[in-house]
């Protein structure tokens, strides 16, 4: 496998990396060179990231017996009352419903295009509480931090030397990240789309881009094409040649995708006017015209702030998980609306799980957590992994409610890159712990 000079500089100047250090080995695996992969049918990932950490204990909640007991000694103040029941598949001791504030899911939950994915957390290796206290296995650095764990979760294993996020790592060894269309966020710049060769094509919530090179001008074709030419013709020096390349790249891209979306159909789903739905309805309307932007694969990039809820979590967490809700709903019904149900899986992803004890008004930092999968190729009404007992004390707490998580985020990730077509053979180069692990993959696909 060979590699162009663009491709070697852009490789050195975004990973800081000397071109006497790097081996043919390393060249060939920051290019993410890999045997031509039969894509078939069109499909797309949509990442819902909650920043801040998702007390996501709360949103599967016990109904009645032991369990309950437990859940409501543990939560204190915090412990939620009159919980959505829930038919779920697989039987749980006295039953399991939601927190109320997800009302818009129950009925996506029912009509099983949702499931969630219990217990799960960043882990090196199977981890029981003999082995957290007497430090017998490893365990992720800096596990209560903000920054790293998000940062764990985006590049889908612990830091290494060569950064990349496990979806433009997807993208690399699919052979699509030159597809601009293939990878869109709309929230900026995130690790989770930042690879080796390829970056997030940035797409704003009115679903129309804008070339910030000319500082909000937005010129005509023919001066483009007139600005360019004289700067490629004058760049000299190589940083030059690609910086001027890179520009005219991103206006062309800019341009066709403001083109393609032009062309999209009006949508009978109505969004509501917070940040989420509008990011998601942008997402919809980019996936409604797929098939004029030549790619089969996409991953998109969504957000929410505010989920450190020390403070006031009784008022501000319910309201977060409606919008969230609210969002996924929406989203859901725009994907059947479109036909693409089957084609288009939505997930969450969060810093961490928080603390079952309150610190009077909020929680803390915690471990283990709940997220959230959603799509017509789930195979929902369902939990899979792990519904932790929320007890303190109990098998899983490492002191003050921070749990253990029972499945690692590497396995729900390597879950969610087959579905999108990534070869079995690959998952573990790509999730490099997953060789720790008894399962690389959890079952909830059809």
């Amino acid at each position: 496998m060979s590699i162009n000079r663009r491709q070697f500089l852009s490789l050195c100047l975004k990973g800081g990396v000397s071109a006497a250090a790097l081996t043919s080995l390393q060249l060939q695996a920051l290019t993410g060179a890999t045997n031509a992969i039969e894509l078939g049918d069109y499909k797309a990932l949509v990442c819902v990231f909650l920043y801040g950490g998702n007390d996501s204990l709360n949103m599967l909640l016990p109904l009645e017996g032991e369990q309950r007991s437990l859940y409501e000694q543990s939560r204190q103040n915090l412990a939620v009352e009159n919980p959505l029941s829930l038919s779920v598949s697989s039987q749980f001791a006295g039953g399991v419903g939601i927190h109320p504030s997800l009302a818009p899911l129950q009925s996506v939950f029912e009509s099983d295009d949702l499931a969630f994915i219990g217990g799960v957390g960043t882990l090196l290796t199977p981890t029981t509480l003999a082995d957290y206290k007497n430090n017998a296995v490893p365990l992720p650095k800096h596990l209560f931090s903000h920054n790293d764990q998000q940062a764990s979760w985006m590049y889908g294993r612990e830091k290494a030397s060569l950064n990349s996020g496990w979806g433009a790592r997807m993208l690399e060894r699919l052979a699509v990240h030159d597809e601009f269309a293939a990878n869109i966020s709309l929230d900026g710049t995130n690790l989770w789309q930042t690879g080796t060769n390829t970056s997030a094509f940035a797409l704003n919530k009115s679903g129309i881009s804008t070339i910030n090179a000319f500082g909000g001008y937005q010129p005509r074709t023919e001066h483009v094409t007139n600005i360019m030419n004289r700067v490629l013709g004058n760049a000299s020096h190589v940083l030059g040649r690609e910086y001027a390349n890179g520009l005219n790249s991103a206006i062309t891209n800019t341009q066709t995708m403001n083109s393609a979306l032009e062309q999209a159909p009006d949508l009978i789903t109505s969004f509501s006017d917070t940040s989420l739905s509008e990011q998601l309805a942008a997402v919809a309307k980019t996936i409604s015209v797929q098939s004029s932007l030549s790619t089969q694969r996409q991953v998109f990039f969504v957000s929410m702030g505010g989920f450190d809820t020390h403070d006031d979590q009784l008022t501000a967490h319910p309201a977060l998980l409606n919008t969230l809700a609210q969002g996924l709903s929406e989203f859901n019904s725009a994907m059947k609306e479109l036909n693409m149900n089957d084609k288009v899986t939505t997930f969450t992803m969060s810093d961490f799980g928080r603390t079952l004890t309150s610190n009077g008004d909020g929680t803390d930092h915690g471990w283990a957590g709940n997220q959230i999968v959603m799509g017509g190729a789930v195979k929902g009404r369902n939990i899979y992994g792990e519904l932790l007992t929320q007890q303190l004390e109990g098998e899983y707490d490492t002191g003050g409610g921070r749990l253990i998580p029972q499945v690692a985020n590497e396995q729900y990730f390597a879950t969610l890159a087959q579905w999108f077509g990534v070869p079995v053979s690959e998952l573990v180069d790509i999730f490099p712990n997953l060789s720790h692990f008894n399962s690389e993959t959890l079952d909830f696909f059809v």
